[in-house]
């Protein structure tokens, strides 16, 4: 076992996996000052890791194993693992067992998500597929930004249609026309504000908007 600090095991994460996705999550965790303890099975990411996380060698598979690491004293656990089905449902369904109030769990595969929420995980991700959807819009040259929060919810940064140049969003009813919410608007050299109806739009402005992803990429089509 190799730590650099104790953490605070009611409050804290368990990161299962030290991949790609799961060192990623876990050092952005620590960076924040979350209480984070990663578990890892390879010695070589082990060795990789020692000292720059708080950290266990143990094979999460394995229920005694999670049991003596203190697994059910966490308020979240993340199972980062992906590469390998059997490994990934085990993990998330010894967690499940432990009464782990918050599961996340990564999937490369429809069906691998599926079942993992039947086993009990609370969130499923899809890393690879939630990164490939975000750079196709972006490289679409419409959008500045995005990000699909849930079932098709999405905020987006944008430039404006010319339609709504030199309006007032009550002017140009946006959200009448639409269906998609102007949140914030950054003009160059101000800081960010949140929009209101009398928020008069530039072409220079960049737009924060929220909607179905479907109404928002038809709004950003406008010319």
């Amino acid at each position: 076992m190799a730590e650099k600090k104790a953490p605070t095991r009611d409050a804290g994460v368990l990161v299962v996996g030290l991949g790609r996705f799961g060192s990623s999550l876990a050092t952005t965790l620590d960076r924040l000052g979350q209480d984070v303890l990663a578990v890892e099975k390879s010695p070589d990411l082990i060795a990789h890791w020692s000292g720059r996380l708080p950290l266990v060698e143990a094979d999460a598979s394995n229920p005694t194993a999670l049991e003596q690491l203190g697994a059910r004293d966490f308020a979240v656990a993340v199972v980062g693992v992906g590469t390998s089905l059997e490994a990934s449902v085990l993990i998330t369904g010894n967690l499940v067992d432990l009464g782990t109030p918050q599961i996340w769990a990564k999937a490369i595969s429809a069906e691998h998500g599926r079942i993992l929420q039947r086993i009990g995980a609370h969130h499923v991700v899809f890393p690879e597929a939630d990164a490939g959807n975000r750079v196709a819009h972006l490289v679409s040259g419409k959008l500045l930004d995005y990000i699909e929060v849930e079932d098709g919810f999405t905020i987006v940064k944008m430039r404006p249609p010319k339609e709504t140049q030199g309006f007032t969003l009550a002017q140009s009813k946006v959200r009448e026309r639409y269906g998609v919410t102007v949140i914030g608007v950054k003009s160059p050299g101000i800081e960010f504000v949140y929009a209101t109806p009398e928020t008069r739009i530039s072409a220079n402005d960049l737009l924060v908007c929220s909607g179905h992803a479907e109404l928002l990429e038809r709004f950003a089509a406008r010319p």
